[in-house]
């Protein structure tokens, strides 16, 4: 504080350092806000021009079934949903249309193009099979259709882990009874000494 009879001469804050700071921090934000808008912008408008094109798809879907989707969420990464466990979003190059599916091993991509058309017949056929799986389910047959594709090579590849789980607790086995078979034979060259007179008394 200044002292009693002290001439105090007030700083000009006109042209402080800080609100100069403090403009260029909103600047950056209002850049950093603007791209962000525009990635989601352009996400959701290709994803509605993917919409469109499936339109005629998602209406000859009978309304009594209810276990897809097809809505187009907002947020970050807007998506189209098909059903529960897939969506179609997309890539990084705001370009390239990625139809995902969540399984008990993770995601997988059933496809992937910038070409709109290839993704939406993927999406077609995907709809169709889950159309035919439910007929076959309500019939009584409940094999499920064998999709061809990346998600066929996930079920391969499960398959070839488990095979491979069963044959490394066979050779796991395999070596503790070798182990096992060592130790006896060294445990008996060590302590022959002690075993050979025991022998002789089982000797009749």
């Amino acid at each position: 504080m200044p002292e009693a009879g002290e001439t105090v001469t007030p700083i000009d804050k006109t042209h402080s350092k800080l609100s100069e700071a403090v403009r260029e921090v909103k600047n950056a934000l209002a850049d950093r806000d603007d791209v962000v808008v525009d990635m989601r912008e352009a996400h959701r408008t290709r994803l509605e021009l993917l919409a469109t094109e499936l339109a005629p798809v998602f209406s000859d879907v009978p309304s009594e079934i209810d276990y897809f989707d097809f809505a187009l969420s907002s947020g970050l990464q807007p998506r189209l949903w098909i059903d529960a466990v897939s969506h179609v979003a997309m890539g990084r190059d705001r370009r390239t249309y990625r139809f995902l599916k969540d399984t008990r091993l993770g995601r997988i991509v059933l496809a992937e193009s910038t070409d709109m058309k290839v993704v939406a017949d993927q999406v077609t056929r995907y709809v169709a099979e889950r159309l035919v799986e439910r007929q076959r389910l309500m019939e009584g047959d409940i094999k499920p259709i064998e999709r061809s594709g990346p998600q066929t090579r996930m079920d391969a590849v499960e398959a070839t882990n488990s095979r491979r789980s069963g044959s490394l607790f066979l050779r796991g086995l395999g070596l503790i009874l070798a182990g096992a078979v060592v130790g006896l034979g060294i445990s008996a060259i060590l302590f022959w000494d002690r075993i050979m007179p025991f022998i002789e008394n089982l000797r009749p």
